[in-house]
């Protein structure tokens, strides 16, 4: 990968009690982000990771875990085993064969390049509806994936206590979450990188 002047190869980050090195990436012709694939952590990253996200949340006592798909379900899993639940719920990003009258709701991320929709599984409505949620994601950047996903839920009446990130990106996300701001919680933050 060939290096812009001013903007480094790689970007150190502290995520709760650890610290991971995450590549920059160029998304657009005028700008770079430092890419968390949570695929690519080791898995007691990851592990460490969910524990001090439920060990946050654990005061506000959630019933059940929700992420979006793909890049979130590592993230579910994690809180989910470290909140000592056996249960957790994924938003889908395909339509599958079972999802034909999926609850849906648009969205578009920063690191896609074709919009896309959230899809709730109707067979999972007795999981969200009425029940205490906690909401999950590798990262939050401009908020509207995850502003989306809690549209959704709320739609499918759940009761959002909490909604949690590894990381922060920017400064876009506060204002598109900011009914959740009482609520909203990263273990640490990432910049975005102007080209």
């Amino acid at each position: 990968m060939e290096e812009t002047p001013g903007i480094p190869e790689t970007y150190t980050a502290q995520m709760g009690s650890q610290h991971v090195t995450l590549p920059v990436i160029p998304v657009s012709d005028d700008l770079s982000i430092a890419l968390m694939m949570v695929i690519d952590q080791p898995v007691s990253v990851i592990e460490t990771a969910g524990r001090e996200l439920a060990a946050h949340f654990a005061g506000v006592a959630p019933d059940i875990v929700v992420a979006p798909a793909t890049l979130g379900i590592p993230v579910a899993i994690e809180v989910t085993r470290a909140l000592g639940r056996d249960d957790y719920v994924i938003l889908q990003k395909t339509r599958k064969v079972h999802l034909g009258d999926a609850l849906e709701a648009p969205v578009h991320a920063i690191t896609s390049t074709a919009s896309a929709s959230l899809l709730l599984d109707r067979a999972r409505l007795d999981d969200i509806r009425g029940r205490r949620v906690l909401f999950v994601d590798d990262v939050i950047s401009t908020g509207s994936s995850s502003g989306a996903a809690l549209a959704l839920l709320e739609q499918a009446g759940a009761d959002i206590v909490g909604v949690g990130a590894l990381l922060a990106e920017g400064d876009g996300w506060p204002d598109a979450l900011a009914s959740y701001a009482d609520r909203l919680f990263a273990l640490g933050r990432i910049p975005l990188f102007p080209r």
